[in-house]
């Protein structure tokens, strides 16, 4: 949404300019009054360091919760009116609400407002309202993402299990909560906005709330018209379409699957994205090499994120991996470990596009790690199961998956590897390539030395019973290729003299 506001700004004229910090706010003498006046701003371009002036009849504060960071360089005496808060939202299976119907509670235990809601085919669930310090990277905590988990089961039926290994990214968001200055209650919080005009002229905007920004951008222009006395007609902003959205349908989908050969789900998902933009992404498409679909490769399987959106987004601005994983599509948000699982082929993607050299890509790739693990709760996920995990089974449950263990370890080396695993793979008659199997031993392979030992498995299956971990692929693999070879043993004939 963010971004098509800010794609619409520019196709109607607006210089838009990604990347980019105010470094201090220029100002010049006003001759009738003396006073000075905000006439402008030094910028910065964060990717290059280069820095810029840009003259204005006036300039518009519209920061959100760096509101006040931008006062201050107005003048330093003005007192804080934002107060920034920390809302956490967790990413669960789809499986956890109805495909049209969402529940929202405005009372919960500790009075705060908890809410499900179906999202791009799974569930989001929230938020936390905690006081926290501005910052570029807020990063969600295990006691934010448990509260939400607990509060969600007062509301589901008693024999669906909410388990923590179902949480598939998490991230928290700054809400900046305001007080109106010009007001005499001062510590009153608003979560509506509020326009201020300085001395100087300066306009800030603050608090608001996503769903009301076309009144709030027209009552800060009718601000600005007034403080600067400036030439304007009237508001157009009601039934103004946003990019994308004029020549859209319900059934637009379908001729992205006439025309070009894109799967149902995708051309569905670039529709409801891209609008009558989609088009364009769709002429970008690559070859599949398929029967069908004819084009449109996947970035990974289970989401309908294709290639050809990696080269799109550099026409919308895109500058790193970080945005295009989680600024132009939403994969990131979705599911954090199929988001890394991606990140090789969208470095590839955009390096070839900007001609990136090797340590530009190495960088990257870094980059967008370090932000999926803390920004996007893998780091929370990851800690559900490590060396220091206890084993809560019963003797029952021990000896059980000791036997599943061995069947994998022959040799009773009290570890297996790869090997073990393509061996048991190959009585079964199942194919994986070993870059597969790697990565499924090296999520349980908590000590990384290369192999998976009794005790990590053990974990693993205890972390699994508690709901720590869901969806691990490992134990999934091994309960299925017991059965199978449970199945293939030879049936006992003593008893019925020898069979004939």
């Amino acid at each position: 949404m963010n971004l098509a506001i800010a794609l619409t700004a520019a196709r109607y004229g607006a210089a838009t300019a990604n990347y980019t910090e105010v470094v201090r706010l220029l100002k010049k003498t006003d001759p009738l009054s003396g006073m000075e006046r905000v006439c402008g701003a030094r910028c910065k371009d964060v990717l290059t360091g280069q820095e810029f002036d840009v003259r204005a009849k006036c300039v518009i504060n519209a920061t959100g919760p760096f509101t006040d960071s931008v006062r201050k360089m107005d003048n330093q005496a003005f007192s804080n009116i934002c107060q920034p808060s920390a809302g956490v939202h967790i990413v669960m299976p789809g499986y956890y609400s109805p495909d049209n119907m969402g529940l929202l509670d405005p009372a919960t235990s500790d009075g705060r407002v908890i809410f499900f809601l179906p999202w791009e085919k799974m569930t989001i669930a929230g938020t936390t309202d905690t006081p926290t310090e501005i910052t570029h990277h807020p990063c969600p905590t295990e006691e934010d993402i448990n509260f939400i988990l607990t509060e969600v089961r007062n509301y589901l039926s008693s024999d669906v299990e909410v388990r923590r290994g179902d949480v598939l990214a998490a991230w928290s968001g700054i809400r900046p909560l305001v007080t109106n200055p010009n007001s005499a209650d001062t510590q009153s919080i608003s979560r509506n906005h509020v326009v201020d005009v300085a001395e100087s002229g300066l306009v800030t905007i603050a608090g608001g709330k996503w769903t009301t920004y076309r009144s709030m951008a027209e009552d800060t222009l009718d601000a600005a018209i007034t403080a600067h006395n400036l030439k304007a007609g009237p508001c157009k902003t009601v039934g103004l379409f946003l990019e994308g959205g004029k020549d859209w349908a319900p059934t637009l989908y379908i001729r992205l699957v006439q025309d070009y050969g894109l799967e149902s789900e995708v051309a569905q998902h670039l529709a409801a994205t891209y609008g009558d933009k989609a088009f364009e992404v769709a002429k970008m498409a690559t070859v599949t090499g398929k029967r069908w679909p004819i084009v449109g490769k996947r970035l990974v399987s289970e989401f309908p994120y294709i290639e050809a959106e990696v080269k799109y987004a550099l026409k919308e601005y895109a500058c790193t991996t970080i945005d295009v994983l989680s600024r132009r599509t939403r994969l990131a948000f979705l599911n954090v470990q199929a988001a890394e699982e991606a990140l090789p082929r969208i470095v590839d993607i955009m390096g070839k596009e900007l001609n990136w050299k090797e340590q530009r890509k190495k960088e990257e790739l870094e980059a967008a790690t370090k932000f999926l693990y803390y920004e996007m709760g893998y780091k929370a996920r990851s800690e559900q199961l490590t060396d220091r995990s206890e084993i809560n089974l019963s003797p029952s449950d021990v000896d059980r998956y000791k036997k599943r263990f061995h069947k994998f370890d022959k040799d009773k080396k009290g570890f297996i590897t790869i090997l073990d695993v393509q061996r048991v793979l190959e009585n079964i008659n199942v194919q994986m390539d070993s870059n597969t199997l790697h990565e499924i031993l090296n999520e349980v392979d908590l000590n990384k030395n290369g192999q998976v030992e009794l005790n990590e498995f053990l974990q693993l299956m205890s972390a699994i019973q508690k709901g720590f971990v869901s969806s691990s692929r490992l134990a999934i693999l091994m309960k299925s290729a017991e059965e199978n070879l449970d199945q293939r043993e030879p049936i006992p004939v003593d008893r019925s003299g020898g069979g004939v």
